[in-house]
């Protein structure tokens, strides 16, 4: 009999608890093969410093039902990237903490970072002969792992872009005078989230009437061809625009602003401002009136408008990387495959973990229309099935109840 320890990594989403859930409850119907299931509290990092929880006692049914719709990741995140050396003493002094805690099942919920992570100790495991098996369940609103049809999280961001987006562009036709209005949305080089934002109108032609993502060039005078006709159209437009947009040179819009963007554990530009870019240069440019609207964390962290299918999605993900675990699958991570286009359908497949960290799934060149500026109606046949659904909230005084630590 082994124990599991698993961890969250990464930014947050809607749905990270639901794997988390999916885990434990998996764990618990296998009494005769798993002990307990651990959490690491702020995922390997926290670990290091001995910080976890026996979730197998600290959680009671009626916790886990809550946990199951609660955003946010109940056990904490870290953005901790381990040694490229497999020969660091980091991996001895982990595996040793591991093993004191009879781990056989290692289990981690994140983004293309975290499949890094479960890259590196599976084959450091592979190497020294470690039984513990090391299973990735995917997660980021990002939608930007490879093999996979989808990750757990992009479909509930998906919805919230969808819904507030469409309440800004109601918002921003009730007067006549011109105006403009920038909606900045997350993804550094994928635009899945943005694109997403089509599914906001309501009829043909109606608002956001542009939608830039990363993988198209952006060109400040296309940008002012695009938004004159756009005003020819109707006097509000709504335009959507991927934080990560950049232009021909590869600069990203928001350091027009700056000579500087820092930089996360990672390596990777944190990136926020491009929305205020383009609201100044509309303003300057076009003498209307311009606001910008970041939705930032809002995309990952909103509970109330989660999809019932994502969440149902991510939790079964993270049982089937349990059960798998248990067959005897390492260096895995959890993948999506839909099944059926009509009626939508999904199965759970594994595929090696090394063939997806340190890789990026781009939104297809081939759904983005209009020189740029729009999006296909294949996309919308691929986003819509993932944002179905109303989980059965539980609410108190009118505010919804979370778990939390």
């Amino acid at each position: 009999m082994k124990n599991i320890i698993v961890g969250q990594s990464g930014g947050p989403t809607a749905v990270i608890n639901a794997s988390l859930y999916g885990v434990i409850t998996e764990g618990k119907r296998y009494p005769d093969l798993v002990g307990c299931v651990y959490g690491m509290h702020n995922g390997i990092e926290g670990f290091l410093k001995d910080d976890y929880e026996n979730l197998s006692e600290t959680l009671s049914d009626s916790d886990l039902e809550l946990l199951k719709h609660t955003p946010a990741a109940y056990l904490g995140s870290c953005r901790y990237k381990l040694p490229e050396d497999l020969s660091s003493p980091f991996y001895p002094t982990l595996f040793e903490k591991l093993e004191a805690l009879n781990i056989g099942y290692f289990l981690y919920i994140g983004g293309n970072d975290s499949m890094d992570t479960v890259s590196k100790l599976s084959r450091y495991a592979d190497k020294h002969n470690s039984s513990i098996r090391f299973i990735g369940i995917p997660k980021t609103i990002d939608n930007d792992l490879v093999l996979t049809d989808h990750t757990p999280g992009y479909g509930s961001a998906a919805k919230y872009v969808a819904s507030t987006v469409r309440e800004i562009c109601l918002d921003a036709s009730v007067y006549q005078t011109p105006a403009v209005t920038i909606v900045e949305i997350m993804g550094r080089h994928a635009g899945w989230l943005t694109a997403a934002s089509v599914l906001a109108r309501k009829h043909e032609l109606d608002n956001p009437l542009l939608i830039y993502l990363p993988e198209s060039d952006f060109d400040l005078q296309e940008f002012s061809r695009d938004l004159t006709n756009a005003l020819h159209k109707q006097p509000n437009v709504v335009v959507c625009v991927s934080e990560g947009i950049s232009d021909a040179g590869g600069r990203f819009i928001c350091e027009y602003n700056t000579d500087a963007t820092a930089l996360d554990t990672f390596g990777h530009k944190m990136l926020a401002g491009c929305g205020k870019v383009l609201e100044n240069y509309v303003r300057s440019t076009f003498g209307v009136k311009a606001r910008s609207v970041e939705l930032n964390v809002s995309q990952r962290c909103s509970g109330m408008i989660a999809s019932l299918t994502d969440i149902e999605e991510a939790a079964h993900a993270g049982a089937i990387g349990v059960s798998n675990a248990l067959n005897g699958a390492t260096g895995m991570m959890v993948s999506m495959k839909r099944s059926s286009r009509s009626p939508y359908s999904l199965e759970y497949v594994l595929e090696d973990v090394n063939e997806i960290c340190n890789k990026e799934k781009k939104f297809p060149l081939s759904w983005i229309t209009n020189h740029g500026t729009d999006i296909s109606p294949e996309f919308q046949a691929y986003a819509i099935p993932l944002i179905q659904g109303e989980p059965a909230r539980v609410m108190d005084h009118g505010l919804p109840v979370y778990l939390h630590r």
